[in-house]
């Protein structure tokens, strides 16, 4: 599931590890992602939607896939909303394509911040997503790591 989510998550935005500042992404993408407004209830939901959509992704043709991460964002939304699969995935979580492509990207990068990553080209947060990740790391980080399959650590 780790390697899957990874992967959808390269093809999205960011890479799957601690981001390496390579090259920035499109202007409109950076605003997108600044103007998603995270709170705990969606945070809940884009985290509850990541494996579903991760199955969704790695379903999909080589050539599919090698498209996907070229695509703008208004393009990656048009193309999950003609996909009945896809949106059958994301309506148990009451997501939207918009929210999902955008809001995946917004809740990782927030939390990266959270964790000390500093921002560069391809790790950025708004003030306010910054905030509200550094407030609830402790709740969301088992959260993601839950789907992302990396396990949790012994206490």
């Amino acid at each position: 599931m780790r390697s899957a989510f990874l992967f959808l998550l390269a093809l999205s935005f960011a890479s799957g590890q601690k981001p390496a500042t390579t090259s920035a992404m499109s202007p409109d993408a950076r605003k997108e992602i600044l103007a998603f407004e995270l709170n705990m209830q969606r945070a809940d939901r884009l985290i509850s939607a990541l494996p579903l959509m991760s199955r969704f992704f790695m379903s999909q043709s080589p050539e599919i896939l090698a498209t996907w991460g070229k695509l703008s964002v208004a393009k990656k939304i048009a193309n999950l909303e003609k996909s009945p699969q896809a949106m059958a995935n994301l309506k148990p979580d009451g997501l939207s394509a918009k929210e999902y492509i955008v809001g995946v990207p917004a809740l990782r990068m927030a939390m990266w911040r959270a964790e000390g990553v500093p921002e560069g080209p391809k790790v950025f947060a708004s003030p306010a997503n910054l905030a509200f990740a550094k407030a609830n790391l402790a709740q969301l980080k088992p959260k993601w790591e839950a789907v992302d399959g990396v396990p949790q650590p012994k206490k």
